[in-house]
């Protein structure tokens, strides 16, 4: 069984990559969660985040955006002292004002998801990339995404955080043609 290069060698990465990654997702609690970790991953390995996750759902109230939105600095304060999430004050100050401009677009468009999917037309985009080389980091159309959300007052949304959320939550299928998730996603039921 062939797949996507970069999940290969370690048994977090193979689960998550079989599982999930490419699906796409309506559900607008999991593409909140995806936007925070994304944005979590600034500068760090994807792996890393993935061991992180568990905690940063039991510590981050499942990534509820209300609950998020309403965080006070005491609340900053224990996430920055828990080595179980990346401590990094930006990044969690950022969680917070995210979760303030979701709930803003989900007043605007009835739902985050209703938001999102619009970039990609409310289909997702099917490639056909031989080789993890041939993949991008970034597109116009997550340039155009990552312009919009920063317009609406998000953070950590730059263009290859959101090609990398897009890739994650589905909107676009970047699994390799010779992947056996290739086609399966083709075919996936979507989330949410």
């Amino acid at each position: 069984m062939h797949r996507c290069e970069w999940s290969k060698g370690n048994e977090l990465y193979e689960q998550y990559h079989d599982t999930e990654w490419g699906v796409p997702v309506h559900d607008d609690r999991i593409l909140f969660e995806f936007l925070c970790l994304e944005g979590a991953q600034a500068g760090l390995s994807w792996i890393t985040i993935l061991k992180k996750r568990r905690q940063y759902r039991n510590v981050c109230s499942h990534f509820d955006a209300r609950t998020i939105a309403k965080y006070d600095v005491a609340k900053v304060e224990r996430l920055l002292n828990d080595p179980g999430i990346v401590r990094n004050r930006l990044k969690v100050e950022g969680m917070i004002k995210n979760a303030k401009a979701f709930l803003a677009v989900q007043r605007e468009f009835g739902s985050f998801d209703s938001y999102i999917w619009q970039f990609v037309g409310d289909e997702a985009m099917q490639n056909a990339w031989q080789a993890l080389r041939d993949i991008p980091v970034r597109t116009l159309i997550s340039d155009l995404m990552s312009k919009d959300l920063k317009g609406r007052g998000f953070s950590f949304v730059g263009s290859t955080i959101c090609y990398a959320f897009m890739q994650a939550c589905g909107l676009v299928n970047d699994h390799v043609v010779d992947c056996f998730r290739w086609k399966e996603v083709q075919r996936s039921e979507p989330s949410g």
